[in-house]
């Protein structure tokens, strides 16, 4: 069963903190290279982080690096996204993909996707 389910998304102020989950059901992707994306309404979904298979390597956008961070834990099939210090511009759907090609943070380069996560960030 290939499934990718995100959650830990929600509605939080400016300056709170999140953490999502991403949770490999059927223990398909355990070894892959994971990342997070994010598409806001009107705009292309867009790179976040990305991590490799061991958790040993990790990638931000410009935009979130030093408040988001991820992680992996794969004895428990599962991928994190630590997000502080919330932005009105972090809000967005979030979503969990798996890559063959680690650190790429292109969308195409991504295999498998969940179904995502809504985040919303009120001033």
């Amino acid at each position: 069963q290939v499934q990718l389910v995100e959650s830990g998304g929600g509605l939080v102020q400016v300056g709170d903190s999140l953490r999502l989950s991403c949770a490999d059901i059927g223990r398909t992707f355990t070894a892959y290279a994971k990342g997070w994306f994010r598409q806001a309404p009107g705009k292309e979904r867009e790179f976040v982080a990305a991590i490799n298979g061991l958790g040993t390597f990790t990638f931000y956008a410009d935009s979130v690096k030093g408040r988001f961070t991820i992680s992996r834990n794969n004895a428990q099939n599962t991928l994190y996204l630590q997000m502080n210090s919330l932005r009105p511009e972090d809000t967005a759907i979030y979503y969990c993909a798996v890559t063959r090609s680690p650190g790429n943070t292109s969308s195409a380069a991504y295999d498998y996707w969940g179904q995502g996560t809504q985040v919303t960030v009120s001033s």
